[in-house]
């Protein structure tokens, strides 16, 4: 399997590079999860971090792959299709009343 350092930023891992396994297109995973072991050997927490662009050349193109800390880490597993139902009811629509 190929590898690529890849930097981290925010979060407890600020500063740090890390070989992340690269997927069979080249690129690392879209999330990478860290998990952490509770001192009082509770739950363990886990630290979410997201794939964001590292930077752009003069010309535009794409000079690799860093991962964002993000403090939510809400797990977005689903896939998102275009005629996938919306998450949420949109409140400006009334509701079915026809009975």
């Amino acid at each position: 399997m190929k590898s690529e350092d890849t930097p981290f930023e925010g979060g407890p891992m600020d500063g740090r590079v890390l070989p992340v396994l690269l997927g069979p297109t080249g690129h690392p995973p879209k999330t990478y999860r860290i998990p952490v072991p509770d001192a009082t050997g509770g739950p363990a927490t886990v630290l979410v971090y997201r794939r964001v662009p590292r930077s752009h050349s003069r010309l535009g193109i794409q000079k690799g792959w860093k991962y964002a800390y993000d403090p939510e880490g809400k797990a977005d597993n689903r896939l998102k299709w275009p005629w996938s139902k919306p998450d949420k009811p949109q409140p400006d629509k009334p509701a079915d009343t026809d009975g």
